[in-house]
């Protein structure tokens, strides 16, 4: 039977800071029994917590998470793929090293959760996943093409597994929040400088803090919507190149024109 608010058993991917850590705080302060990951082999985590070093891109660390959740929690109600790493660059820049770090932490990280716990939530006949994914993975701006990627690999294997899952009665929701305060920017992976540098100003100059999302990501899996957009520029963005693709299209070639000016300013003799 599936269970409500303060009464779920919750994993947390990535809890141990940022987004995970609120989302982890307001699981826990309703009364959720919550398992808290993260790549630390200790973290502080909230009252009634449970604790347990996952690396998301090892299968074997995950069949110890699954072991965990069915000896500590007797099941699952929620999992929240919620870990996942920062990039950006001109393409140009990227190497081959890059994408690979970038895919296999954003997408196979959460594929190896969802592969894990399907053959558990299938069985209970109930569940929910949440992907992390990103605005970026619905809307792709110039120089982030290995980010916008992943994240679109996210939300597409979010949709499948909605349509593959939502038969046995287990939920799928997909958050793709815009820029929030974090410190997120600070796994990005210095390969395009530039790029670094214009990604942690939007970060450190968004409106909203993880709180507030973690707010909204949660009423947003409680109201069991598959597609979750907790702030208003994620809003604006995807409705803009759905209904208005022409001024989208614009809006984003200027972007691109923004950075070719700063490259060839790169390049100039001093």
């Amino acid at each position: 039977m599936s269970r409500g608010p303060g009464g779920r058993r919750v994993l947390i991917t990535g809890g141990a800071s940022g987004l995970g850590a609120a989302l982890a705080s307001r699981y826990a302060q309703r009364g959720d029994r919550v398992l808290v990951t993260d790549l630390a082999a200790e973290a502080e985590v909230p009252t009634g917590a449970l604790y347990q070093r996952l690396d998301i891109t090892s299968p074997s660390e995950w069949a110890g998470a699954l072991e965990r959740v069915r000896l500590d929690l007797g099941g699952l109600d929620v999992l929240v793929n919620n870990a996942g790493i920062a990039a950006g660059g001109r393409v140009d820049r990227l190497d081959d090293a890059h994408w690979r770090r970038v895919l296999d932490v954003n997408v196979l990280g959460a594929v190896n959760g969802c592969r894990t716990f399907a053959p558990l939530l299938k069985t209970q006949g109930h569940g929910h996943v949440v992907n992390v994914a990103s605005l970026a993975g619905l809307v792709h701006p110039a120089a982030m093409s290995s980010y916008d990627a992943s994240k679109a690999a996210v939300v597409a294997l979010s949709e499948s597994l909605r349509h593959e899952l939502g038969p046995w009665g287990v939920d799928v929701t997909v958050v793709c929040p815009s820029f929030f305060r974090t410190n997120l920017a600070a796994s990005l992976g210095g390969e395009d400088p530039l790029m670094d540098e214009v990604a942690a100003k939007l970060i450190s100059r968004a409106p909203l803090g993880a709180e507030e999302i973690a707010a909204r990501v949660l009423k947003g899996v409680d109201a069991r919507r598959f597609l979750v957009l907790p702030d208003r520029s994620a809003r604006l963005a995807y409705w803009t190149k759905r209904l208005a693709r022409p001024l989208y299209d614009r809006r984003m070639l200027a972007s691109g024109a923004k950075i070719r000016q700063a490259e060839l300013r790169e390049k100039a003799p001093v």
